[in-house]
């Protein structure tokens, strides 16, 4: 028995020598190694490589970025990354691009060259766009493949040179950037969460030029989380900015500092709207405004009609994404991006006799401030600032449904570069507090026939009104309005079935929003003997904001919410209430939650209160708001019991 132990143990072992040879026959060597580092990735990064040249030529500054890339694939789906692309543009041009897949076998990389790359005009999220994509597909790509892709792009404006990430979504082993730039120009770096990882940095100074070099080796590959804050927010990364270029008989200033950049982008709006305004443009802006009895009241009706009339579409061709059109061809055409809405809503304003004031603003997709990072990248974004009895009015025309004084949702605690024409002002966009976001669910129960039948209204303010009314506007028949209305008004259990519905002030932008609805729930009330058993809280908003436990990056939401429900349940005839639950506050710095119990005449009253006053959760708070929704979940499961008298 012992020697047969023995044998079998030989033979597990022998096999086991024979699959490693046989793995290590079928791949690589360095395929074997990252599979067993890196278990769970579909790929690594082998190589990443970005060379910068940047040099003064007769005034002009000329910037070559050479890229390598080479990556290698640890699992099947490397088949679904046989696709590639590589963007263009007015602003970035391509050169000497050549593209490779590497397959292994008897031992060695045999090398398939890419032949066919196609150019395509890039028009799925815009009107025109001259940015286009060089497409091309890597042949027979497989697991334990390999691809190597190297291209030169030419940087046509200084003041954009690329922000360099030192790590991704996959993780990267050898990661080198190199700028070699000329000496009278100046160069700066900006440097993001570059403390969380190994980076060295080295320089070397010549006669004409000096060489900066930042090298990082195995970054781990960062996970995508949803809903989660910007990449911006947690990779590491650099932003470099020419600062200046010195000549023989000056010093050309380029993105020294915020001045610089709002040098340049006045550059490029002061002569718009030069010529007069359209008699019909003119005739409008009179019409709007002839009833108007404050600068306020005109400025909003205006507002609104741009946001109704003036159709947003993003489009853009070279400069043409940073300079407004004209406000009568915005006018005659009826859309426009950013830019436009801002040049229209600017020269009716002027028509009116008011002043408005351009201004860049970046969305909360980027975390940087002006004087942190006073380049392009800051920013992505145009509106329109009116400034009355001392309050600054964000006027955004590229959302619907948006009421004066509420900025849009994105630029929430974002800094806004408002232009005063040969001046400017760096001011704050406000968050908008949670009691302004209002979503109050008022509600009077029956109890017939053991079937919950409700008549209730729900009312919304601020952006969840904005919210419904953008969902709504897709909504062509009652069918689907009602079947929305289902979905999205649901109280106690999926039995829930609205019979009618009434919508009150729909579409407006000034009112609250009401939609008031009969419905019945079926079996929710549970009778046993001569008690029946009901749980009023019907909505448990609590429960919409647990963070999965494993989560890694923080949570981000669009604005802070105030839930508010009152239900009101009719005691049926012959009974009383036996068991009412005690009121209970359950409270931190970021949730709070209040339920309140009142017997009132024949009438148990439930009132619920519920507060998320956050925009973005951060992880070391997720557990904190965790704990507090897990005591409220425990009171949620609270029931009243009537009793036959």
């Amino acid at each position: 028995m012992e020697r047969f132990l023995r044998l079998k143990s030989y033979n597990v072992f022998f096999l086991l020598v024979i699959s490693t040879l046989n793995l290590n026959a079928q791949y690589s060597e360095e395929f074997v190694k990252y599979s067993n580092v890196y278990p769970e990735a579909n790929r690594v990064r082998l190589q990443q490589n970005i060379e910068i040249r940047i040099e003064e030529n007769d005034g002009k500054i000329s910037i070559k970025q050479n890229i390598l890339e080479e990556d290698l694939f640890l699992n099947e789906s490397a088949t679904y990354n046989s696709k590639n692309r590589l963007s263009f543009s007015s602003f970035f041009e391509l050169e000497n691009i050549e593209a490779s897949s590497f397959n292994y076998n008897n031992g060695k990389y045999s090398e398939i060259e890419v032949t066919n790359f196609i150019e395509k005009d890039e028009l799925d999220d815009s009107f025109y766009d001259d940015s286009k994509t060089l497409n091309f597909i890597y042949p027979n790509l497989k697991k334990g493949s390999k691809t190597k892709l190297t291209y030169t792009q030419i940087v046509k404006n200084p003041r954009f040179l690329s922000t360099f990430y030192l790590a991704d979504y996959f993780a990267i082993i050898n990661n080198k950037i190199k700028i070699i730039v000329d000496n009278n120009i100046g160069l700066d770096f900006k440097k993001f969460y570059t403390d969380k990882v190994d980076l060295t940095y080295s320089t070397k100074k010549r006669r004409k030029t000096t060489e900066h070099l930042w090298e990082i080796r195995n970054t781990k590959d960062y996970d995508f989380e949803n809903d989660a804050p910007s990449f911006k927010n947690f990779l590491p990364h650099i932003v470099p900015l020419i600062t200046t270029v010195e000549l023989e008989d000056k010093t050309i200033s380029i993105l020294g500092d915020v001045k610089d950049l709002y040098g340049w982008y006045y550059s490029l709006v002061k002569d718009i709207n030069k010529d007069d305004s359209s008699p019909e443009l003119i005739a409008l802006v009179k019409e709007l405004t002839k009833d108007k009895k404050t600068d306020l009241e005109k400025v909003k009706a205006i507002y609104y009609w741009t946001q109704k009339n003036i159709k947003y579409i993003a489009f853009e061709y070279a400069l043409g994404g940073f300079i407004p059109r004209e406000s009568n061809d915005v006018f005659r055409k009826k859309y426009g991006d950013c830019k436009d809405n801002s040049s229209i809503l600017y020269k009716m304003l002027e028509i009116a006799g008011l002043d408005g004031n351009l201004t860049w603003i970046g969305t909360r997709s980027i975390p940087y401030t002006y004087e942190q990072v006073p380049t392009p990248v800051v920013d992505n974004h145009m509106i329109l600032t009116y400034n009355f009895e001392g309050k600054n009015y964000f006027l955004d025309a590229t959302g619907r449904y948006i009421k004066m004084g509420l900025p849009t949702s994105f630029i929430q605690g974002k800094e806004a570069l408002v232009s005063y024409k040969n001046d400017f002002k760096i001011v704050n966009v406000p968050i908008i507090e949670a009691k302004e976001n209002i979503i109050s669910v008022d509600t009077k129960l029956q109890l017939i026939n053991g079937q919950l039948i409700g008549e209730s209204t729900t009312t919304l303010r601020g952006y969840p009104k904005i919210d419904i009314y953008n969902k709504l506007e897709n909504l062509n028949t009652n069918a689907k309005i009602k079947e929305f209305y289902n979905l999205n008004l649901k109280k106690g259990n999926n039995k829930f079935l609205i019979t009618d519905y009434k919508e009150i002030n729909k579409y407006d932008y000034d009112e609250a929003f009401s939609i008031t609805y009969d419905f019945k729930i079926e079996n929710y009330a549970k009778k046993l003997g001569d008690e029946i058993y009901i749980n009023l809280n019907l909505n448990q908003y609590a429960s919409d904001y647990k963070v999965k436990k494993n989560r890694k990056r923080p949570l981000e939401y669009d604005y802070k919410r105030l839930y508010q429900a009152k239900t009101t349940l009719e005691i049926p005839k012959g009974y009383a209430v036996d068991y009412i639950p005690e009121s209970k506050t359950f409270k931190n710095d970021l949730l709070v939650c209040e339920i309140n119990y009142e017997i009132i005449n024949n009438t148990v009253v439930y009132q619920q209160k519920f507060t998320q006053d956050y925009l973005v959760l951060k992880l070391e708070d997720q557990k904190t708001v965790n704990d507090l929704i897990k005591k409220i979940e425990k009171f949620y499961k609270e029931i009243i019991v009537l009793k036959k008298k």
